[in-house]
C-alpha cells in the first residue's frame, strides 16, 4: 500500500470520553474511510505510527437525525476502527504525524 492510500484510510483520531477510556486497555480509536478493510487499517497504522497492532475492530455508525432551528438534518455515517496495540506500544493522538 502506498503512502497516499494510507493517509486516505486513516482519516482522524476519535477523541471522546469513551475512546480515551480505551487507553487503559491499550486501544486507540480512529475514523477510517468506509471502503477500508481490517488488513488495510492494520497495515496503515503500523506504517504511519511505527507500532505493532494486535487486533482491529471496526464499526459502522449510522448518522443521527437531528434538529437545528426547527429544521431536520442528518449527520453523516461514519466508520470507526478500534485498534488494540501490543504491550509496550503506544500512540499519542494529541500530536501530529
Amino acid at each position: 500500500m502506498n503512502k497516499e492510500r494510507m493517509y486516505n484510510v486513516i482519516l482522524a483520531p476519535v477523541i471522546t470520553e469513551k475512546s480515551t477510556m480505551g487507553g487503559e486497555f491499550n486501544q486507540v480509536t480512529f475514523r477510517v474511510s468506509k471502503d477500508s478493510t481490517k488488513p488495510e487499517i492494520k497495515e496503515a497504522i503500523e506504517a504511519l505510527f511505527d507500532v505493532k497492532v494486535r487486533a482491529v475492530n471496526t464499526l459502522n455508525q449510522k448518522g443521527k437525525v437531528k434538529r437545528f432551528r426547527g429544521r431536520l438534518g442528518k449527520r453523516n455515517d461514519v466508520k470507526k476502527a478500534i485498534v488494540t496495540l501490543e504491550e509496550g506500544q503506544m500512540i499519542d493522538v494529541t500530536t501530529g504525524i
